[in-house]
């Protein structure tokens, strides 16, 4: 991607890493790569292709981004962004699913302009292990923002059910979406709504079980604690049978 006016790599701004000049590099690389990922294959693209389009040198490329995996986090994050800028109040009131619901919407909303790149993207990360993992902790940490902005808790003893529950929400609707080319996005929505509804389920049959379990957690934690007040105080010799003699007993001098 062209631009206007690039700072040569020894220039004061990308010399000292200058905040404006490191953003802007940033933000030209990330756009680098989904304009390349729209026409071409993902795993076709080399980084010294995403430093041409972005007319960037190698070194200013390694000063942003330690890989190309790194650039989609970096896009990841820009879409958050647009997505908490975005979050209001209106819908505060309404049940949580309706509240995710608006909230994926609107990510879907601001993903719109990637959607070409996004879908070569997901067919080649689909078929490397390695790099699905890394996108799953990137898209867990996006959901995390996701959820807050719908008002839905992701600290509790369940947080980390809902979050994975949400990515997994998130990809298999985006999986529809790939190949809805409808203005309303009618498909979407309903694939969308059935995945929130089937979380739901999940969700509320996951409390049940935590509910039921509580008091034989609550029984292991009081057995636990009981051990461990025992053996300290058979280390520090606090803990004696009954049939044990006192030093009274031990020493017959200590009867005079």
């Amino acid at each position: 991607m062209a631009r206007a006016a690039k700072p040569s790599d020894k220039s004061p701004t990308a010399a000292s890493g200058g905040r404006n000049g490191a953003d802007s590099d940033r933000e030209a690389i990330v756009d680098a790569l989904m304009t390349l990922a729209a026409d071409r294959p993902y795993d076709d693209i080399e980084i010294p292709d995403i430093c041409e389009k972005a007319d960037l040198s190698l070194a200013r490329f390694r000063a942003c981004f330690p890989s190309k995996g790194a650039v989609l986090a970096a896009f990841s994050k820009r879409i958050d962004r647009e997505v908490l800028e975005g979050t209001t109040d209106e819908l505060a009131h309404e049940p949580a699913r309706e509240r995710l619901f608006d909230v994926y919407m609107r990510r879907i909303d601001a993903l719109a302009p990637y959607k070409a790149a996004l879908r070569r993207i997901a067919y080649a990360v689909r078929r490397d292990p390695l790099a699905l993992a890394a996108l799953n902790q990137e898209a867990l940490n996006s959901q995390r923002f996701m959820l807050a902005a719908a008002g839905i808790p992701t600290e509790d003893s369940l947080g980390l059910v809902r979050l994975q529950g949400a990515v997994l929400v998130f990809s298999n609707t985006l999986e529809t979406w790939y190949s809805d080319d409808s203005v309303d996005l009618a498909r979407t929505m309903a694939r969308l709504d059935r995945e929130l509804r089937r979380g739901e389920r999940i969700m509320e049959r996951a409390q049940d079980a935590e509910r039921m379990a509580a008091p034989l957690r609550a029984l292991a934690d009081a057995l636990m604690q009981g051990g461990r007040r025992l053996a300290r105080g058979e280390a520090f010799g606090g803990s004696r049978r009954r049939d044990e003699p006192t030093g009274e007993e031990r020493d017959p001098a200590a009867a005079i």
